[in-house]
């Protein structure tokens, strides 16, 4: 190999000394063939003086020393040094064995040649297959199979700072952006504390939150503070058959740089065996430093890690952050600081996303209202039904008590922060839920006053679909509602549970396992609905059914009446937007059909289509026509009495 102009001195003296060592071997493998007293055919510069002054800073002293190869396995790693560098290398392989076909190193040839030898060198175990410095081709034969150096170890030999390609595409450095998130006390203390435990040699840290920003500028920090690099690997990236590879890989990149490993489990399934098996496994092998990073605990670990869970900001920090983010223009808005705080649970990085646009916008208050809702929505959304909330109080028939008790829900949810923090009712985060029960018969506006109480509030709706929530496997249930009440809690949301009955029953008798885990499903949720920050709606046709230890701690309970009559027939007024064409309708002659409110949505629908289709006003025949067709829907008979009068 000739002199590139391009390369700078020290890398060029490097390459020298890289080649003469191979050289040295090349002299070796010529003098095994040569009668005795017979010289090589070249004899590199300088040596006979190189070979006794070793420089230790060149890569390749450093890698021996590293890896701790002796002077043997120091040989085998140069053969295939120049195999990969000197095109004629392999014919001097070759005549070294006397056959032909074996024009490659191999560790046959490294036995025969080299006077230290040593059948150690060949184990699995050994520093050159064990650090994977070189691979052997398959075959039935070891000792014969064609040997190649790593790749990455050849470009580190010739200089440039060691870099595996392999471990590259699934191991990524984590991005800075993370260092640039300002910690609060609260987060900043959790830093300290990881830092102590992260130091020591071969730790391994079990770190759990809801909020993936927060953990990883948690554990950026840490890491920043021990100045050591951090890595991310995706639970979903683990191999589960070539586990023991990547392993030794990790562990070898770590022999040139110490770091930390991030282990994200974020969307991790417990029924995803095989990954579970890998996980346990490289806890078990892995000696070097971990961070396993989770939303929840993990409850299969066999041997329990060192678990820091990562709190939430207190009120008092996420104002410091908002205040701090909004600049000057905190002052400017009048409290609503404080209303955002006590509705919105984001993270850092959130906030500050949030100010950076809304200061854009002539309405800075009312932007970040909006945008705090929008943006909290993409979480919930995957879990969860968002309703649009377009009915209002005009649009709710409901007798004066109910209307009362559903106004005390929204002023709860508006000065919760104000009696649970300033006067002083936070008492350890226990029964700050908002939690109501609605009840009556399907149809009787339960719904519609969950979309007015949230359109009063300004918030999300979201419905739960408690078919895709309750799984039949064991603490699946749990795991989905926690997902959901994680979500809504930082946007904010309101939560509709319909049909409630099916979830929160009454716990069974224990009589076997099933009866255990159910009621196990029901006490995480009377956990759960008292320490969730907002206001949680459950429907139910059937009160009854409810488990009363849960009534007793619901804040509210709204019972919705079947209409009587009046209220049917104030209903009947309300129900045609005003834009609607009528022809004589009689609502006290419509209030004497018994029927419910929501059905009596679906008939004016109906009537309303039927009278359009004709080109005529809605009038009582065209009603009459969609009470029928309800009715007909339900396997039920007009009455006489009902539809006496009406054409």
């Amino acid at each position: 190999m000739t002199h590139n102009p391009n390369t700078s001195i020290e890398q060029q003296a490097n390459l020298d000394y890289l080649l003469d060592a191979v050289a040295e071997v090349q002299c070796l493998l010529e003098k095994h063939k040569l009668p005795q007293g017979g010289q090589p055919s070249y004899i590199p510069v300088g040596l006979i003086e190189r070979s006794t002054s070793i420089n230790p800073a060149a890569p390749l002293e450093t890698l021996c020393h590293t890896f701790n190869l002796t002077a043997f396995e120091r040989k085998i790693l140069l053969l295939c040094v120049g195999m990969a560098l000197i095109p004629s290398f392999g014919a001097v392989c070759a005549h070294a064995l006397g056959d032909s076909r074996l024009a490659f190193p191999t560790f046959q040839l490294a036995l025969s040649v080299f006077e230290d030898s040593n059948t150690r060198a060949l184990l699995p175990e050994a520093p050159l297959q064990r650090w994977q410095l070189l691979h052997g081709a398959p075959g039935p034969e070891p000792t014969l199979a064609a040997l190649h150096l790593d790749r990455s170890i050849l470009y580190f030999l010739l200089g440039e700072p060691f870099k595996d390609v392999q471990l590259q595409r699934l191991v990524q450095p984590l991005t800075r952006k993370y260092l640039d998130y300002p910690l609060q006390p609260t987060h900043q203390q959790l830093v300290e504390r990881l830092m102590v435990t992260l130091g020591t040699a071969q730790a391994q840290v079990h770190l759990c939150g809801p909020e993936e920003a927060d953990t990883w500028a948690i554990a950026a920090h840490a890491c920043l503070h021990l100045k050591l690099p951090l890595y991310v690997l995706s639970i979903h990236s683990l191999p589960t058959d070539a586990l023991h590879a990547l392993l030794n890989r990790w562990e070898r990149a770590l022999k040139f740089a110490p770091a930390v490993l991030l282990l994200d489990c974020a969307s991790f399934s417990a029924q995803d065996l095989p990954r579970q098996e890998a996980l346990l496994t490289l806890l078990q092998k892995l000696n070097a430093p971990l961070l396993l990073v989770t939303e929840e605990r993990l409850t299969f670990l066999k041997n329990p890690l060192p678990t820091f869970e990562v709190p939430r900001l207190t009120p008092q920090e996420h104002r410091a952050v908002w205040q701090t983010s909004l600049g000057p223009v905190a002052q400017e808005l009048n409290g609503q600081v404080d209303r955002l705080v006590a509705q919105f649970n984001l993270t850092t990085p959130a906030i500050q996303a949030i100010c950076r646009e809304a200061q854009s916008q002539p309405d800075v208050g009312q932007a970040l209202w909006n945008i705090c809702r929008t943006m909290a929505r993409p979480r919930l959304d995957d879990l969860a039904q968002r309703i649009e909330t377009t009915a209002t109080w005009e649009d709710l028939v409901l007798p004066e008590a109910q209307r009362h008790t559903l106004k005390s829900i929204a002023a709860h949810v508006r000065q919760r922060t104000r009696v649970y923090q300033e006067w002083g009712f936070d008492k350890g985060g226990r029964g700050l839920g908002i939690a109501a029960l609605f009840c009556g018969q399907s149809g009787t506006g339960k719904t519609m006053a969950a979309e007015v109480i949230a359109r009063t509030l300004q918030l999300d709706l979201y419905r739960i679909d408690l078919s895709s929530t309750v799984s039949k496997y064991i603490g699946e249930t749990e795991k989905n509602l926690r997902k959901v009440f994680d979500a809504a809690e930082a946007g904010g949301a309101v939560l509709l549970f319909d049909e409630a009955d099916a979830l929160f029953g009454k716990r069974t008798q224990v009589k076997d396992s099933h009866d255990r885990y159910a009621n196990l499903e029901v006490s995480y949720l009377l956990q759960r609905m008292e320490t969730y920050q907002g206001l949680a709606i459950l429907t139910t046709n059937l009160k009854d059914s409810i488990d009363t230890a849960f009534l007793r701690r619901l804040r509210f309970v709204v019972t919705f009446p079947f209409p009587g009559p009046e209220v049917r027939a104030e209903i009947w007024r309300r129900i045609f937007p005003t834009q609607t064409p009528l022809g004589g309708v009689d609502y006290r002659k419509l209030g004497r059909l018994s029927v419910s409110g929501g059905m009596i949505r679906n008939i004016a629908l109906t009537a309303a289509f039927v009278a359009a289709d004709e080109g005529e006003p809605v009038q009582m025949k065209h009603i009459l026509q969609g009470a029928r067709a309800e009715y007909t829907k339900l396997e039920k008979s007009l009455t006489d009495t009902e539809v006496q009068g009406w054409v």
